[in-house]
């Protein structure tokens, strides 16, 4: 996405994904000569007038009435604050710069992981394979955010990202079920794909280098939350492992082995965190 500013453009907050507002083109009207006013015709007009604002008026309040009885009842709720957190957070909060994981690694060790870079927002095209994306069709693609992280000694990297859905409380509780009832989280032809940075220690992640991932489909809020981690020096692994096996105690594959579970599960698990801890606070806030 293009950041550079358009001329008399407004910038966003800094760190937003998405940085202008436009500015409406002006319009100039030609001036017409006025006649001389009837006096007859004022006193007639602004009868009208005073008669015309009362109908107006009602009108408008019971719109007002209407629109309040019928209205989504999600409106200003986390869905609605939620759904728009992809353009109204600062990517800086969304994606903090550093990530500390106290206990989330193997044998409960901690972890510390630096964002090496940040996606532009795009579509969900951009970011999942075809089956995955599929898969999200039934709550739609409101934006996909994603950003890459290595871990305290750049042997690691993992991509983390947020599917912003349309979807409502129904479409994304469906979702979860499908997702838990069809084990669909641990399907490998199911996993994101990784987000390479050129001449970052992310530079040989693809998707060959893809070792364990993690998908968690969010209910109270639009959005499903994911991360795929592997080797830092470009090693392809032969048989990636969801999450949830390689962080099982007995797993001996080599994702397990590495940890790969843990950096993919931990980075998830923060980002999340953070996007509920935000967008209730944003909810919370007094009118």
């Amino acid at each position: 996405m293009d950041l550079t500013p358009r001329p008399g453009a407004t910038p966003a907050p800094p760190g937003a994904y998405y940085a202008y507002a436009e500015t409406p083109a002006e319009t100039t009207t030609r001036l017409r000569p006025v006649k001389a006013r009837n006096p007859g015709r004022t006193a007639a007009a602004a009868v009208c007038a005073v008669l015309g604002l009362g109908l107006i008026g009602g009108a408008i309040t019971g719109s007002w009435l209407t629109a309040d009885s019928a209205a989504d009842p999600g409106a200003g709720s986390a869905y609605s604050v939620g759904r728009s957190a992809w353009h109204s957070v600062p990517v800086d909060t969304l994606f903090p710069a550093t990530l500390k994981g106290d206990g989330a690694g193997p044998g409960a060790t901690d972890r510390v992981w630096t964002r090496v870079a940040v996606a532009n927002d795009s579509g969900c095209g951009a970011g999942l394979d075809p089956l995955l994306l599929q898969t999200l069709r039934p709550v739609g693609c409101e934006r996909l955010v994603r950003a890459t992280y290595t871990d305290a000694t750049r042997s690691s990297v993992t991509t983390v990202g947020i599917v912003f859905t349309e979807g409502d409380t129904d479409a994304m509780s469906a979702l979860d079920t499908r997702f838990t009832t069809q084990r669909l989280a641990g399907r490998s032809d199911l996993m994101p794909r990784a987000y390479p940075v050129k001449g970052t220690v992310a530079a040989g992640f693809g998707d060959r280098q893809r070792a364990s991932w993690t998908v968690h489909v969010l209910t109270e809020l639009p959005a499903v939350v994911f991360a795929v981690s592997g080797f830092a020096d470009g090693r392809p692994v032969a048989e990636p492992q969801p999450a949830a096996a390689a962080m099982a105690a007995d797993a001996t594959t080599a994702p397990a082995q590495a940890g790969f579970g843990h950096e993919a599960k931990g980075v998830a698990d923060r980002v999340e965190r953070t996007l509920r801890r935000t967008v209730t606070d944003l909810t919370e806030q007094p009118e």
